[in-house]
């Protein structure tokens, strides 16, 4: 279960793809860039809470 503490930082992985492929599509017609800046804010959300959630569930456990 050690491998749980390091799945936030994939999270934050993606971000960096997605911020990268928005960058991309930035200047290309028809390309949706929003999509993935979307994506990416996403998966900065997500890095955060599951970070806050592991916290919480960690003290819960302390308590028991």
């Amino acid at each position: 279960m050690s491998f749980l503490k390091y799945t936030p930082y994939v999270y934050l992985i993606l971000a960096a793809f997605f911020i990268y492929d928005a960058i991309e599509k930035w200047n290309v017609e028809n390309a949706t860039p929003i999509l993935s800046l979307l994506m990416a804010g996403l998966g900065i959300f997500m890095f955060f809470f599951r970070k806050r959630f592991a916290k919480k569930m960690q003290e819960r456990n302390r308590k028991s």
